[in-house]
């Protein structure tokens, strides 16, 4: 039995921010039931085109991606009946999970108080791009502005002279990371109400979470009144650390090493370069003197290195102590035998999607396929009640699909 079985979500949002906080609360357990516009849908369906990579036909990853293991509702919320089928949804829900601007939640009659006059027990969790409250609390935003551009990390990320800035690694780069923070402040509200029956309002926002992620350069920044700022590319890493940075291989791949006591791992790393005789060179004797020699350290690791494929390094690090790994694009790491053995990549149809980041008593995360446009309208409409003919009434008046 997965950790939400029994909870009902009703998720009323669109494109990638609050939606995948959907698809968490689906793969813990949820039944998560997708309200999109009777004629148009959520508008990421359309998206088809990221950067230079194009989706042609379906399945379709920025749909799937947000959306897995729900189903849609077609529904119109702006005419009465509409708004009937959605006063009987809430009746029977946990969560009322959106995406919707103040004003519009007000326009629609979504807000907070509205539901709660439904249904006084559910939580209410509202994901944003600037936060609930402040000047700004009713302006939208996506993960590029609101957490990657001004949450800290776009400046923080882009070394000094270049032109612009560093862009997102991918697309729903911070709607993902934020979609799972709303995902935990849910069941956490889920578990205050389980014990002392008082529903919460969950608020998580674009902002907020980049600023969270970005937390520890912050915290420094504040602390030393000075901003963090990005090495040029090429150089190193640490300068005073040769175990804490970035080696090219000899097929022109690297390999990253992080080991943060440089003079706990330099006998170790020596060996597996097959450089025993550095391991009693005074230049490197103490972790003060492979601090102080960083730059011939890094010098032999540089080519010793560069002897080797990222192939060959794979097996012979196998026995490293010492942390390290293999610098993967979004293509090879979907190969990775440690990504497979955890099953951190699974089967949703016909397509592979990246798991959720939680699992459950050791077990693989179990999703299935986000829905077409509207394909379950009829038989969630019959689950609250509504006969076949009631249902071609609604159809007929455009309030559902």
């Amino acid at each position: 039995m997965k950790p939400l079985e029994g909870i009902r979500v009703l998720e009323v949002a669109m494109y990638g921010f609050v939606p995948s906080a959907g698809a968490v609360l689906s793969d813990w357990g949820a039944e998560v039931i997708k309200i999109e516009h009777a004629v148009t849908g959520d508008p990421q369906r359309g998206l088809r085109q990221t950067g230079t990579m194009v989706v042609v036909g379906d399945p379709n990853p920025n749909v799937e991606h947000a959306n897995r293991g729900k189903r849609s509702l077609g529904l119109d919320m702006s005419v009465p009946e509409g708004k009937e089928v959605l006063i009987e949804l809430v009746k029977k829900a946990d969560v009322f999970l959106t995406s919707f601007l103040p004003d519009h939640r007000a326009k629609f009659g979504i807000d907070v108080d509205d539901i709660r006059a439904i249904n006084p027990k559910i939580i209410y969790a509202r994901g944003s791009a600037l936060g609930p409250r402040g000047q700004e609390s009713n302006r939208g935003g996506y993960d590029m502005t609101a957490f990657w551009c001004r949450a800290g990390t776009a400046a923080s990320i882009t070394p000094p002279g270049t032109e612009g800035m560093i862009a997102p690694p991918g697309p729903a780069y911070g709607d993902t990371i934020s979609g799972t923070n709303l995902a935990g402040g849910v069941t956490a509200a889920l578990l205050k109400r389980e014990r002392t029956g008082e529903p919460s309002v969950v608020d998580v926002s674009l902002l907020g979470s980049g600023m969270w992620s970005m937390g520890h350069g912050i915290a420094l920044s504040a602390h030393l009144k000075e901003p963090m700022v990005a090495p040029v590319p090429g150089v190193h890493g640490s300068p005073v650390n040769p175990l804490t940075g970035v080696y090219e291989t000899a097929d022109g791949r690297y390999i990253s090493f992080i080991m943060m006591q440089p003079s706990k791992f330099w006998a170790d790393v020596c060996r597996h370069i097959d450089r025993p005789e550095l391991i009693d060179d005074p230049r490197f004797a103490t972790g003060k003197d492979i601090s102080a020699n960083t730059e011939a350290a890094v010098a032999i690791l540089r080519e010793a290195i560069k002897g080797r494929t990222l192939e060959d390094w794979t097996v012979r690090f196998g026995t490293l102590a010492g942390p390290w790994a293999p610098v993967q694009d979004s293509f090879q790491v979907s190969a990775d035998p440690q990504v497979r053995a955890n099953d951190y990549y699974v089967q949703a149809g016909e397509i592979e999607l990246v798991s959720t980041p939680v699992q459950f008593d050791v077990a693989a995360t179990e999703t299935s396929p986000a829905p077409e446009f509207a394909a379950h309208t009829d038989e969630i409409l019959m689950e609250i009640g509504l006969d076949w003919d009631r249902i071609i009434e609604l159809k007929t008046a455009g309030a559902v699909t």
